[in-house]
């Protein structure tokens, strides 16, 4: 199944989960004076526009091919994902960092540390919803494979980010907690400035693993490994194929282009060669949804 398939749910989850955070930390943030509140109501305000960029980049990606744009505009979505990555290193661990910074140069006192406490309690159950059903949707995408090995292979740009997103939300939420909860139990406020600071850092690897995944993409990787394998296998089983010579493929948000250089069966005439070409062709978009483009060339070398 593509990972494409079911995104729009997880987005949608994390938007709706992430905003209902930023106006609790916000609230709590301005009350309780908390730098490393302050810095998770950033991050959560971030996120929620950092979706809203996936959703567009998910409508343009429907855009239909042109003249200007002969195979459409897929890999719009891996722009509008790298966009995300930026922001959420920028916004969220630069700015998170900035804070903790600011707090430990100038510390400021701690009011109201249940409130705070409890919009956190808050944020991890919301959080914890939205990473529930955003791993419900990565586990679709991702049959056996670990989750590890998914991060690194994906080609769904958009779910990959919101991966990433829920998972440095829960733990920031979990570093905040842990630096209020230290700042009242010793009354020092430095580790309610350091665990800004750590909130920080962790955004800043997450979105640089992110940055880097998505990089890939932009560039032009090709399907994923155990999907390129399944296609050489049809191809290699097809009765007009003697010998497949080349496959390339292009991953183009949703779709995939391919291209196959192959040594055909013998044919009697042009006619036959061409049909059995068409064939193959029309076999494999059945068997793969996913393709969208394919260009077959018939030869004895490559």
């Amino acid at each position: 199944m593509s990972d494409h398939a079911n995104s729009l749910k997880a987005i949608l989850l994390a938007l709706g989960a992430n905003f209902a955070i930023f106006l609790s930390k916000l609230a709590a943030a301005v009350i309780t004076g908390s730098g490393a509140m302050m810095a998770e109501s950033i991050h959560s305000l971030a996120d929620c526009g950092n979706q809203l960029l996936l959703l567009l980049g998910m409508r343009q990606a429907r855009k239909p091919p042109s003249d200007e744009y002969p195979l459409g505009w897929g890999r719009a979505l891996y722009f509008w994902s790298f966009v995300v990555a930026l922001l959420l290193f920028a916004v969220g661990g630069l700015f998170s960092i900035y804070e903790g910074v600011h707090k430990l140069a100038h510390p400021e006192p701690l009011r109201w540390p249940w409130l705070a406490l409890g919009v956190l309690l808050f944020g991890i159950l919301m959080e914890s919803i939205s990473m529930r059903g955003c791993l419900h949707e990565v586990n679709r995408a991702r049959g056996e494979q670990s989750l590890w090995r998914w991060f690194r292979e994906t080609r769904s740009s958009e779910l990959l980010v919101i991966f990433g997103e829920d998972l440095a939300a829960l733990l920031g939420l979990c570093l905040a907690a842990l630096a209020i909860g230290a700042t009242m139990l010793t009354g020092n406020r430095l580790f309610d400035a350091l665990g800004t600071v750590a909130i920080g850092l962790l955004l800043v690897v997450v979105a640089t693993a992110l940055a880097n995944e998505v990089k890939a993409l932009l560039i032009g990787q090709g399907v994923e490994p155990r999907r390129r394998e399944e296609l050489l296998a049809f191809l290699r089983n097809r009765p007009e194929v003697a010998e497949v010579l080349n496959l390339i493929t292009l991953q183009m948000g949703p779709d995939v282009m391919v291209a196959v250089k192959a040594r055909m069966q013998r044919t009697p005439d042009d006619l036959s060669l061409i049909e059995a070409i068409n064939t193959v062709e029309r076999e494999m978009k059945a068997r793969f949804a996913e393709v969208r483009w394919s260009f077959f060339e018939p030869d004895v070398t490559d």
